[in-house]
C-alpha cells in the first residue's frame, strides 16, 4: 500500500531533535510493509527531501505552504498513485490531506491530536479565530475516518457531528523497555518526573505549588522537569519564589534516549496540563512501571481510578493530597502502576500501526 502521511513538522532528518516520538514510532512500522511518503509544511526553511525511517520525507518549505503541500502530493501521486491520505492534526496537516485526497480521488484519515477542538483563553491555547474552527469541522467532516486517543478527544470530535474511532498513539517498547513495578525506596526523596515543554498550558506551576506544600509538610520529595522551556523562565522563577528551587531539577530539552532514564527513576509521574489528547508521555511512564496522578484529561480519564489517579485542573492543594497519598500508600501505588502498565503494553506502537492498517483496509478493500 502507497501512504501520503501528512504531518505539521517533528520528522527532522537527526531523527533525535525536533521531533514528535510518537510519530516517529509510526512512520517507522508504516514503512516496514508499506510505500510511504511524508509530506511536512516547515520542518525546515528551504524546500528538500531526506530518507528517515524507512521513508522518505517531503519538506515543502514555503511561504504558502498549504498550497505547495498539496502541490507536492498530486506530484507523488502522477508519479505512483496512493491508496490513502493520512493526516495527524486535523488543522493544517488535515486540510492538505483532505484536499489532496479530495483532488486525488482517494479516502483519508485525520487524526486529532490537541486544541483543535478548543480555545482556552486564560492561557491562550487552542483554536481561537471562528474560521479556523468552521475549517476544522470542514476537515473531520470531509475526512472518511477520523480518530483520535482519548475518550475527552472523541467526545470532543461527536459535538463536531462525526463519529471519531479511539487509536491511541502506542509507546515504542524496543525502546521504553517494560519492567515491573518497583517499591518506592525509603533512603532517598520521593522522585516526581514531568515531561512536557514549559508552557502555560502544560500547567507547571501547580506541579511546584504542590511540591512546595509538601515540603512545609515535611514530605521529602524531589521533581524532574523534562521539556524545552518556552515561557522565558518563568517556571524557574515561581521556584525561586515558592524557596523550592533545591527540590526541582530542570533539565530542559533531552532525547528520548536521555529521557528514559529519568522516567525510570521517577516514584509518580505527574500530568499537571489544561488540556491533552494523551498525553502519551503517560503511556511511556506506565510501560515501565511508573504510574500517574494528575488533571482529568485525556488518557487519564479513561483511566482513572484503576489506573490512574486524577485531581481537579489547577488545584496544587488537591495534587499534593494525592501525591502525599499514594507516596504513604505503596501497595496502593503498585497497584495502580501495574494495571497503567498493563494498559499501556496491550496498545502499544505495533498496536497502534495494526490499528490504522485496519482503517486502511476498510476504506482500500484488497490493496
Amino acid at each position: 500500500m502507497r501512504i501520503a502521511l501528512v504531518v505539521p513538522g517533528g520528522v527532522d532528518r537527526s531523527g533525535e531533535h525536533r521531533v514528535i516520538p510518537s510519530v516517529l514510532w509510526l512512520v517507522e512500522r508504516l514503512a516496514r510493509r508499506h510505500d510511504v511518503q511524508v509530506i511536512v509544511p516547515l520542518q525546515e526553511p528551504r524546500p528538500g527531501s531526506w530518507e528517515l525511517l524507512g521513508t522518505t520525507v517531503h519538506n515543502v518549505g514555503l511561504r504558502w505552504w498549504r498550497l505547495g503541500s498539496v502541490r507536492t502530493l498530486r506530484r507523488l501521486h502522477r508519479t505512483r498513485p496512493f491508496d490513502v491520505f493520512h493526516a495527524i492534526w486535523a488543522r493544517g496537516a488535515g486540510e492538505v490531506a483532505v484536499w489532496g485526497a479530495r483532488i486525488c480521488d482517494r479516502p483519508s484519515v485525520v487524526h486529532v491530536m490537541g486544541g483543535e477542538l478548543v480555545w482556552l483563553p486564560e492561557v491562550g491555547f487552542g483554536t481561537r479565530r471562528p474560521w479556523q474552527r468552521m475549517m476544522v469541522r470542514h476537515v473531520l467532516r470531509r475526512s472518511d475516518r477520523v480518530t483520535a486517543a482519548s475518550g475527552p478527544m472523541l467526545e470532543l470530535i461527536r459535538r463536531q457531528g462525526v463519529e471519531p474511532v479511539r487509536v491511541p498513539l502506542g509507546v515504542d517498547i524496543t525502546r521504553w523497555t517494560p519492567e515491573p513495578p518497583r517499591p518506592r525506596p525509603t533512603d532517598r526523596p520521593a522522585r516526581l518526573v514531568h515531561v512536557g515543554s514549559l508552557t502555560p498550558v502544560k500547567d507547571q506551576p501547580t506541579l511546584l505549588r504542590a511540591v512546595a506544600l509538601l515540603a512545609r509538610e515535611g514530605v521529602s520529595v524531589h521533581a524532574d522537569l523534562v521539556g524545552v522551556d518556552a515561557w522565558k523562565g518563568t517556571v524557574q522563577r515561581l521556584a525561586q519564589q515558592l524557596g523550592i528551587a533545591d527540590r526541582i531539577t530542570f533539565h530542559g530539552f533531552l532525547t528520548q534516549r536521555r529521557t528514559i532514564p529519568v522516567v525510570r527513576a521517577a516514584d509518580l509521574m505527574v500530568v499537571t496540563s489544561r488540556h491533552e489528547a494523551g498525553p502519551v508521555a503517560l503511556l511511556e511512564a506506565a510501560a515501565v512501571g511508573v504510574p500517574t496522578v494528575g488533571a482529568p484529561v485525556g488518557h487519564l480519564c479513561d483511566w482513572a481510578p484503576e489506573a490512574a489517579v486524577t485531581v481537579p485542573v489547577g488545584n496544587a492543594e488537591a495534587l499534593a493530597c494525592e501525591i502525599g497519598r499514594l507516596l504513604d500508600n505503596d501497595a496502593r501505588r503498585l497497584a495502580i502502576a501495574r494495571r497503567a502498565q498493563e494498559i499501556s503494553l496491550a496498545e502499544d506502537a505495533d498496536w497502534t500501526c495494526a490499528r490504522f492498517e485496519v482503517l486502511y483496509q476498510e476504506m482500500v478493500p484488497g490493496a
